[in-house]
């Protein structure tokens, strides 16, 4: 996935305040969409630190945190034995290169990460895949951002051209909002941030 090497090199300093805060609100925007989450299994999409998916193991009857950078999967690994957490395991995969026939989960969230992925289409089509029947997929990420600039990450998605290509790939019944604006949140310029719910 895209910036593995940048992920790799900050895995160990990469819990600070304002990433965890972040981390907080966009999980508590995640549970409002979670329906009968006790009896699903649950992906954490480029997960990062974990900061997402550990506020929400007591949401899911078990959650797989998945990644390309092992040294951030590393951490959550230390997080899981320190704690002694039961449901959660970790994966170090590449949807990009590689094909992941053999993971699949009732829901899929990920924070942060579709504006890493250069060419977003084929990632969501794999995740399409990964979802059991019915499964959902939900996306938090930045709303498009002009003043944001930069050669390494998207600037934010219109949330309208979004549904009209997860529509395309098959998704169903997907609804979004923006839910949260903050002070220097994206490139150190002021952004809002939205989550999209979609269903297999």
């Amino acid at each position: 996935m895209g910036n593995t090497d940048i992920f790799e090199a900050m895995a160990n300093k990469y819990d600070i305040p304002e990433r965890i805060k972040i981390a907080r609100i966009s999980a508590d925007a995640i549970r409002e969409y979670i329906v009968n989450g006790k009896d699903k299994s649950a992906i954490d999409f480029g997960c990062g630190t974990g900061l997402v998916g550990m506020e929400l193991l007591n949401d899911f009857n078990s959650v797989i945190f998945l990644d390309t950078s092992q040294n951030m999967l590393e951490q959550i690994n230390k997080k899981i034995a320190d704690s002694n957490i039961q449901n959660a395991s970790t994966i170090c995969f590449d949807f990009e290169t590689e094909a992941g026939t053999h993971i699949h989960a009732d829901y899929i969230f990920m924070v942060q990460v579709l504006l890493h992925i250069n060419d977003i289409e084929p990632i969501l089509s794999r995740l399409y895949e990964v979802l059991n029947p019915k499964g959902h997929l939900l996306i938090v990420d930045f709303n498009k951002n002009e003043k944001v600039i930069s050669d390494k990450v998207h600037n934010g998605f219109v949330q309208e051209e979004l549904v009209q290509l997860m529509t395309k790939i098959g998704f169903k019944d997907i609804k979004s909002e923006t839910f949260y604006t903050g002070n220097k949140i994206f490139m150190n310029q002021d952004a809002s941030l939205f989550i999209l719910d979609s269903k297999r």
